[in-house]
């Protein structure tokens, strides 16, 4: 493998971006760990080593490195970063090497698995899995109608993968205010705004790899509304305490 990448940012990835991720992986799969170093706690490098990796696999914004008789989760959290077939100075979180190639992870979370990953996560949940279900989506927004759709959106036992960007656009995109009640808002505009959370993910996956994200943005991060011309609100909303934009125009507030 001749490939060379990286990543760092100061937005916490979100799952296609993690997608992005898993696919420049997919090449290692079938290999080897000849050599593996670890810092993180509850990691034994030794035990890698030897180890055959079976599958790459993402639910929401986990990273799964699949080995026969277990998994590595990688989350990268805010400031996490990896090389592929590079390192930094500094020691990895976790460090895989092959015969034709390495990857190492930087300032993330790295836990051991043991159990089965159909036992851990629910596939229906990951808003890019093909497994993902509109209907159970429904139904645990139903059990939860005080919550605000602004975290509803970030809840990922709802929408694995969904982050503070694909919520601020889906949010916009449905014309929903931000703390518009999960329980107020009529049953086809709440249909309408997961459709676009998930619209919106695939959207992100293909504007990401094209290096044309930002262009597409008309929410977040943005002073002025594409719509109605006026100055869009910045505020930090919700239980979750993160960045959201919205015009107090076009985007009704059910409550």
């Amino acid at each position: 493998m001749v490939f060379v990448f990286f990543f760092e940012t100061k937005i916490m990835p979100e799952g296609p971006s993690i997608r992005i991720l898993r696919e420049l992986l997919d090449p290692f799969t079938g290999d080897t760990v000849m050599k593996a170093s670890a810092i993180a706690k509850g990691i034994d490098a030794k035990c890698l080593e030897g180890q055959k990796i079976t599958a790459f696999k993402t639910w929401g914004k986990n990273l799964l490195i699949c080995f026969p008789e277990f998994t590595i989760r990688i989350h990268l959290m805010m400031f996490g970063m990896y090389r592929v077939n590079e390192h930094r100075d500094k020691p990895a979180k976790l460090g895989l090497y092959f015969d034709d190639g390495e990857i190492n992870f930087y300032a993330c979370v790295v836990e051991l698995l043991e159990r089965p990953l159909d036992e851990l996560y629910d596939w229906q949940a990951d808003v890019m899995n093909p497994h993902w279900s509109t209907a159970k989506a429904i139904k645990k927004l139903r059990a939860k109608p005080e919550m605000l759709a602004c975290d509803a959106l970030m809840d990922q036992h709802i929408f694995a993968g969904v982050g503070n960007i694909i919520k601020n656009e889906a949010l916009f995109r449905a014309r929903v205010h931000p703390e518009s009640k999960v329980g107020d808002m009529p049953p086809a505009k709440l249909k309408q705004l997961i459709a676009e959370a998930v619209h919106y993910s695939f959207d992100f996956l293909k504007w990401k790899k094209a290096g044309i994200l930002k262009r597409h943005w008309e929410a977040y991060d943005k002073k002025t509304c594409p719509r109605d011309h006026v100055a869009l609100h910045e505020e930090v909303l919700g239980k979750s305490k993160r960045r959201t934009f919205y015009c107090d125009v076009c985007q009704k507030l059910y409550a």
